[in-house]
């Protein structure tokens, strides 16, 4: 007989946070689309994202709303930009990778892009300025991780083609 995964209370603020009723909001809505549900004799959570995201599209535009709240409440708080930009990279992540038919809603159990959103919004309200150069290096890095990740691909593409144009001509 399968048991039904556990349902846990919300955790509490993270310290030195202010409180705002917006914020707070986020915090509970994050906290059901990532880690709403455990899986029982572990420590594995996942949330209604995982279980909204077995139905093709609709998962994906729900998440990536929550995610757009998610950057407006933060430009509402004013973060600046590089903060904001980690986000929207957290969010983008989510989004291509969770498109991916099952494979991604595997994926979207372990990355929770709305509870790493909550996390880097509180952490840039407790430690502006450290959380802010920490933003900037992890847009950065993903930044070059892409542009790698893009310049193989079209070194790939032009050997295969250059190869295959070889094979034709002779």
């Amino acid at each position: 007989m399968a048991t039904k995964p556990a349902v846990t209370r919300l955790p509490p603020p993270t310290p030195g946070v202010r409180e705002d009723s917006a914020l707070d909001g986020y915090r509970k809505l994050a906290w059901g689309f990532d880690e709403m549900f455990r899986v029982p004799g572990t420590q594995f959570r996942f949330g209604l994202d995982s279980i909204i995201g077995l139905v093709p599209g609709v998962g994906d535009i729900t998440v990536s709303a929550l995610g757009a709240y998610a950057l407006m409440l933060a430009f509402r708080l004013r973060a600046p930009v590089p903060v904001l930009s980690r986000m929207l990279l957290n969010i983008t992540v989510d989004t291509v990778f969770g498109a991916i038919p099952l494979i991604g809603d595997l994926f979207d159990a372990t990355w929770k892009a709305n509870t790493k959103n909550q996390r880097v919004l509180e952490a840039w309200l407790a430690d502006p300025m450290r959380t802010t150069r920490r933003s900037r290096w992890v847009v950065l890095v993903f930044g070059l991780l892409f542009l790698t990740l893009v310049t193989a691909s079209l070194w790939l593409a032009w050997t295969v083609l250059s190869w295959m144009v070889g094979v034709l001509k002779s």
